[in-house]
């Protein structure tokens, strides 16, 4: 039997509820990702923003978070996930496939 979360055809989880720290570092290894202390700063924070607002974080509101939080600069979440934001960094937040999106 697989307990493994649903997802979806492009391997986005299809209820953020059943997202797990161990989803997120199998999901990193299929997508290539070596997840650093700076991508789980910033998966946390993008979960803790989803549960508060039920809705996933714009990316600048990560980008904010980076800077006041890692000293980072606006391009860090673009190096922590250069695939993108939407294909990656969401993706392993366990966030529900965004139908449109700004970069901040």
């Amino acid at each position: 039997m697989n307990n493994a979360p649903q997802t979806d055809a492009e391997g986005y989880l299809f209820e953020p509820a059943d997202w797990t720290e161990g989803w997120a570092i199998e999901k990193a290894r299929e997508l290539g990702v070596d997840l650093t202390e700076d991508h789980w700063v910033t998966l946390r924070f993008m979960r803790a923003f989803q549960e508060e607002h039920q809705v996933a974080p714009d990316a600048r509101f990560v980008i904010r978070h980076l800077s006041e939080t890692r000293g980072a600069g606006r391009n860090r979440l673009f190096e922590l996930f250069p695939y993108g934001y939407v294909g990656q960094a969401c993706k392993l937040a366990g966030m529900k496939r965004p139908r449109a999106w700004s970069t901040g």
